[in-house]
């Protein structure tokens, strides 16, 4: 027993409480994100940060969130929005590619404060709401948030009031917004890996949160089916402007 504990902790600097808390709070955030489409990859970002150092978290919290969102997208595969998948996934390819030039010059508070003013407009203008966005506002949210998540991490709430505007159901929300958040977090592991990051020592702690977010995206999703569709848009919502709000204080108090 004690040489499988060594194996799961050796190189992760974590101890055997670290890991049960970071376990638990996968399945916890997996469970929020199934249920209201997003709000639990920050849960586990913060979490991580209280654990782990700075130079791994954004990297390990991309394949946590990566295997979160696949899941969620695997199970509720049938509500995808499909038509909307191929102008994100062009945008997020050419974000990524272009992220490394353009943003890495950018303050990290200069960016929280855009995305924070962004996502709140996004969900609140009236405009915004009444017209469903199209093909070139996909396009554009993928090259954006392919810029944004290399840095800022969680950028759920960037995507979500595009995946909102766009669905009549809160299923169809959830996949969409899980399917889009899988592509960005992808690419994000693998500009990490071509830039050298060594996931190894972390893959069997990796190998829990990622089976703990199953189980609780499993949760999740029948918590979702049971919940009213305008309980689930006024959640939606809530969730979205205090996450935004986060983006904007974190942002404005380090600015400078």
């Amino acid at each position: 027993m004690d040489q499988i504990i060594v194996m799961l902790l050796d190189g992760t600097g974590l101890d055997v409480l670290g890991f049960i808390l970071m376990c638990s709070v996968s399945f916890a955030g997996s469970f929020i994100a199934a249920s209201l489409g997003l709000g639990g990859g920050l849960l586990v970002m913060a979490t991580m940060a209280s654990l782990l150092p700075p130079t791994v978290l954004i990297p390990l919290h991309g394949v946590v969130q990566l295997g979160s969102n696949i899941g969620r997208a695997a199970i509720m595969r049938k509500n995808i929005l499909k038509y909307v998948i191929p102008p994100f996934l062009i945008g997020t390819i050419i974000g990524a590619a272009i992220g490394g030039n353009l943003v890495v010059s950018l303050p990290t508070a200069v960016l929280q404060v855009v995305l924070g003013v962004f996502v709140l407009y996004a969900t609140w203008a009236p405009k915004f709401k009444a017209s469903k966005p199209g093909n070139r506002a996909f396009f554009g949210i993928g090259v954006f948030g392919a810029l944004a998540t290399m840095f800022v991490g969680a950028t759920g709430p960037l995507v979500a009031p595009f995946a909102a505007a766009a669905s009549d159901k809160r299923q169809e929300v959830v996949a969409t917004h899980a399917t889009m958040m899988s592509i960005q977090h992808g690419f994000k592991i693998i500009a990490f890996g071509i830039l050298g990051f060594a996931f190894g020592p972390y893959i069997p702690l990796l190998i829990g949160l990622l089976l703990c977010g199953f189980v609780g995206t499993f949760a999740g999703k029948h918590m979702l089916n049971f919940m009213p569709e305008h309980i689930f848009r006024i959640g939606l919502k809530a969730v979205i402007t205090v996450l935004a709000l986060r983006l904007l204080y974190v942002g404005i108090t380090t600015w400078g």
